[in-house]
């Protein structure tokens, strides 16, 4: 699946070749310190699948929980996350933010990771209040 998308501020766009079936829920204690909230939303890009049509990410290189050197890519004006990667420079798979990209609402995810770190009120986030807006706006 061909997708695009940028950070928050428009100074990094992107483009990129994704497999559809590969759409993640991660739980991991980085994914959740990182991205702000409870896990992250991410799609696997097909190998060197990811190109950059506006700007330049900033890699910060973080030892992950499983003992892997990952690569987070961000952008240096706005933090938006962008993707993880390896440390590697050729042949690298990203897991794209997926709050990043355009067709975000047509990735569904097929499987979550590292559940053993999920916050436990996710099993009860169907039964919490739901607005349109902000309450009383």
């Amino acid at each position: 699946m061909h997708i695009n998308g940028s950070c928050h501020c428009g100074e990094i766009t992107f483009e990129a070749q994704v497999d559809e079936n590969k759409v993640m829920l991660c739980h991991c204690h980085d994914c959740q310190q990182l991205s702000g909230t409870a896990f992250r939303s991410v799609v696997v890009s097909e190998p060197d699948g990811l190109t950059f049509t506006k700007g330049q990410v900033k890699e910060y290189v973080k030892v992950a929980e499983s003992g892997n050197q990952r690569a987070q890519g961000f952008c240096q004006h706005c933090g938006s996350a962008i993707y993880a990667t390896s440390v590697e420079t050729s042949n690298r798979v990203y897991g794209i933010r997926a709050g990043c990209i355009e067709q975000r609402s047509l990735l569904v995810p097929k499987s979550q990771i590292w559940c053993r770190s999920a916050v436990p009120w996710l099993k009860e986030l169907a039964n919490i209040p739901g607005f349109n807006t902000v309450p009383g706006k």
